[in-house]
Formats: C-alpha cells, sequence, structure tokens
C-alpha cells in the first residue's frame, strides 16, 4: 500500500480548453518566465542560507521555508498552464501564495524539525538516483516551467489531440501530473523543505493518494 507524501500536488483539467491557444502560450507566459527566473535565483540563494540554518539549528527559517515553497508553487502554476502540462487555459495568477481557486495547486506543511545529519547529503547523494530519472522526464537537469523530454513530449502530444480532435486525452493528463508530482516532490527534498525521500513511484492523476499512512524518512 503506497504512503501519503507530504508535498501535495493537485490539477484539475479545464474544459473545454482552445484548440490553438497553446500554440501561443510560450509568448503568454513570457512574463512568469522573467520573474520565474529571479526567482530561481533567489531560491538558490535561499536554500544555501537554509542549509547553514538546518546545519546549525535543526530548522528551516519560516520565513524562508514559505517563500521557497512558494517559488515551487508558482512554478508549478506555471507548469501547468504552459508546456509542463498544457492542462488550463486561466493565466497564471502573479503570487507566491496558494490560490485556492486555481486549477493547479502545490502545498508542503512546515516541518517543525529537519535532520542536522541529513541535509549533509540528502541534496546530493541521497537524490541521485532521482536526478538520474528526472534528467529523462525533462531532457536534462532543468527547471520544471522549460520542461523537455518526455514531460514536454507527453504535453506536445496533448497540444496536437487538442487541436485535432478538441479534447485532452485522460491517459495523458493523468501520466503528466503523475510525472509532475515526482518532479516537484524531489525538487523539494533536494532544496532542504522536507527529510521525507521521494517514492519510486508513480502516482498518476490529479489527486493525491488518500493513504492515510504516514512516510518514513529516508534512512
Amino acid at each position: 500500500m503506497s504512503t501519503v507524501h507530504p508535498a501535495r500536488l493537485t490539477a484539475r483539467l479545464d474544459t473545454p480548453l482552445s484548440r490553438w491557444l497553446w500554440l501561443v502560450k510560450w509568448l503568454l507566459a513570457l512574463p512568469h518566465y522573467i520573474v520565474l527566473v529571479l526567482l530561481w535565483i533567489a531560491f538558490v540563494c535561499v536554500s544555501v542560507v537554509a542549509f547553514f540554518a538546518i546545519l546549525f539549528t535543526g530548522r528551516y527559517p519560516r520565513p524562508l521555508f514559505e517563500f521557497n515553497t512558494g517559488v515551487l508553487r508558482w512554478n508549478w502554476r506555471v507548469t501547468y498552464y504552459a508546456y509542463g502540462a498544457l492542462g488550463t487555459d486561466r493565466y497564471p495568477p502573479f503570487t507566491l501564495a496558494d490560490v485556492p481557486d486555481y486549477p493547479a495547486r502545490w502545498d508542503l506543511p512546515y516541518p517543525e524539525h529537519l535532520s542536522r545529519g541529513l541535509v549533509l547529503v540528502k541534496w546530493w547523494l541521497l537524490a541521485l538516483p532521482h536526478y538520474l530519472i528526472l534528467a529523462f522526464l525533462l531532457g536534462g537537469i532543468r527547471i520544471p516551467w522549460a520542461a523537455g523530454g518526455l514531460i514536454g513530449l507527453l504535453a506536445l502530444f496533448a497540444g496536437v489531440a487538442l487541436a485535432v480532435t478538441g479534447r485532452y486525452p485522460a491517459g495523458i493528463f493523468d501520466l503528466l501530473t503523475g510525472l509532475n508530482r515526482w518532479v516537484l516532490r524531489v525538487a523539494a527534498y533536494a532544496a532542504l523543505l522536507t527529510d521525507v525521500y521521494p517514492p519510486f513511484r508513480l502516482d498518476m492523476g490529479g489527486d493525491e493518494p488518500d493513504d492515510p499512512k504516514q512516510p518514513e524518512p529516508a534512512p
């Protein structure tokens, strides 16, 4: 039986979707791409500060945690709108905060304590097997909104299906949300936001699994 991961990615496929809007979403999303470049630079700097904070105190400073989870949340909304899913035509909001009525959401509860020892190895050594998988899913280690690889290819198939039939294939939607869920679980772990090791499991569909069991931290 699968366990529930603390990082919660949900998605709702909007219907109907425009047959042709996806062709210009690269242009429409350009302001978000510019902002996200700056946010990711800040994300890296914040993660370095958080690394030393966790190493010495065992805690991730709450404001820094809220900022970095907000960056991942913003990233997921843009990914879902653009070429990581094409699951909505609703323009993503410019905010780090959760937007309850937006069709793509991501959240991670604040951990009261993080391992001071794991912080030394989890972001490079323990996460290495996942990095190899992400290189395949994203076409290289890169930020998710610039998805290539399998995710980008599947999103392209979805766009072509929309243009030809006016419908988004349900199987592609389930697979894309599962793959993006995997990506963001790894991103949260590598960014030191959680000690819960990402499972080697593809949880497909727009909803998270509802298993009540608690996940186990990495050994």
